[in-house]
Parts: C-alpha cells; structure tokens; sequence
C-alpha cells in the first residue's frame, strides 16, 4: 500500500461508491505532490487485515494514479477499514483522523455520518440506562450485563449474553420465589419499551419477554386477575400478548376480565403501536380495517 501511494502522481477521491465515481455531481478531491505523503500517514492500517469484507460497497472511494497510467482503487467501509489492499478488509489506525483529514478538504461525508452514527449510540446508550432503571433493584446489575452493548467479535458477545441472561433468569427466581410477583414485576419491566419514542425492541427487552413465555401461561393471566395491575404491568402484557411466541402458542384472544381491562388501558393512554395492534385484532378486540 505504501509502495502504490510512494509511486503515485496524483489520488482523487470521490464522495462516493465506485459506481458512482464518474459522476459530476459528486464532490471530490485531487490530491498531488507532498499532500500525497499526509494522505499515506492516514491511510496507515493494521497489517493481517480483519479476515471479512463489508457487505457494502464503501465509500469514499480513493483512486490512485501512478506514473504509467495505472489506476488502484480503494474504497473506506464505515470510516474505519479500508478495502483494496488485500483479499480482506483492512482496520484503519486512526480512522476519525481520517475522517477529520477529508473534512478539513471539503470532504465531509464521512464526517457527518460519524457525527450521527455519534447521536444514535448516545440515545441509544440514554435508553439502555432507562430500562437498567426500571429494573427491580435486585436485578440491576445482572441487567447492565444483558444489555451491554455488542462488541466486533459478534461470537463472544452472544455467548456472554448467553451467559449474563442465564444468570438474569437464576436471580429473578431467587428474588421472586412467587410466581404471581414474579411475574407482575416482569410485566412492569417489560413495559419499558413501549414508552420509548424510537419504538422497537432491543436484544435486552426480548430477553425479558422470554422470561415471561417461560412462565405458565394460566399463571400469567392470574398475575393480572389477582390484584389491579398498574399502568407499566399492563404496558408490559400488551407487549407480551403480541409477541409471535405467545401468539402462536395461545392465539390472539384474552379472556375477560384480562381482555377488557387491556383494552380500556390501550384505549385510554395506549401509544399508536399499541392501537395499530388492537385495531388488527391482538387481544382479542374486533379487527378493523
């Protein structure tokens, strides 16, 4: 790689994918004579490459011009590997540096996308404490566990999450010896989710969901029936009640006095996901168009 840059009389470098790089109406920046030399510093990666190659096609891309009129091309994968350079990918040194590097030349592509892939981790990160929270307070640290964010090593994180929701699911039954309360304060946790604005589930938020398609179903139904549950436990059935394992297994349609009660919630103070799912006939209500 740096034999190529050594030899190369000019590099352009496109705010774009290679199918796109002879197009005008992209920006794009010419790099020659010792600019050369900076650009090679931040192009530096770690030799053994990463043994995968992204699925995108990348961008910017980075063609080389050498002295007889040969081209390389290179393309940058999420700001941080570089492919071209061998049959993997590469991971860059310092990637935000080169993401800096093209900002400060007018290319900030790369730059803004790092600036809202930055936005997302930190909600991401707000709502991941939420639900840490909303735990019961025996449990809170066995949920940061479960909820730890993934790594690059994709294997080793499932099996420590593996491992963190077995330990979870070990302690709710030593806290919860009861399966009426340790269902109700599951309900309450589950209901987490359907407050959030970004909408969705999380890896963590199905982890208690399992929890509960582990209990006896009739049980589950007797945790409602038993004593009035609070907003957050009802929160938490309608998203159990939803779920395809508890659909498959149970069908759609609650018993009373479960069905009313869900229902005159979800009509109440529900969230529209909520109410898409009642008007398509979860819960048993009547399915309108």
């Amino acid at each position: 790689m740096q034999d190529v840059l050594n030899r190369a009389t000019r590099v352009v470098i496109v705010e774009g994918s290679p199918d796109e790089a002879d197009s005008i109406d992209l920006t794009r920046l010419v790099v020659t004579g010792d600019e050369i030399a900076d650009l090679a510093s931040h192009l530096a990666i770690l030799d053994g490459g990463t043994g995968d190659r992204c699925r995108c096609n990348g961008w910017p891309t980075i063609m080389v011009h050498g002295p007889n009129g040969e081209t390389t091309c290179w393309t940058l994968h999420h700001q941080i590997g570089l492919r071209g350079v061998g049959n993997c990918d590469a991971d860059l040194r310092d990637g935000p540096a080169l993401t800096e590097w093209l900002a400060r030349r007018g290319l900030t592509g790369s730059q803004k996308v790092q600036e809202g892939l930055a936005e997302e981790e930190a909600e991401a990160e707000q709502r991941r404490m939420r639900w840490i929270r909303a735990a019961p307070a025996e449990l809170v640290d066995a949920a940061a566990d479960v909820s730890r964010p993934p790594g690059r090593d994709d294997e080793a994180w499932s099996r420590q999450l593996d491992d963190a929701e077995d330990r979870l699911a070990a302690l709710i039954q030593q806290h919860y010896p009861d399966a009426i309360e340790r269902i109700r304060a599951l309900l309450a946790w589950a209901g987490t989710c359907s407050r959030e604005s970004s909408g969705g589930s999380t890896w963590y938020d199905t982890v208690v969901l399992r929890q509960l398609h582990d209990e006896a179903p009739d049980l589950v139904l007797a945790a409602l029936a038993a004593v009035s549950p609070s907003p957050a436990q009802l929160d938490g059935a309608s998203e159990l009640f939803c779920a395809p394992e508890w659909t498959k297994a149970h069908d759609r349609h609650l018993p009373e006095p479960q069905r009313s009660m869900l229902i005159g919630h979800i009509q109440a103070d529900g969230t529209d996901a909520m109410r898409r799912r009642l008007s398509w006939g979860y819960y048993g209500a009547e399915r309108t168009v």
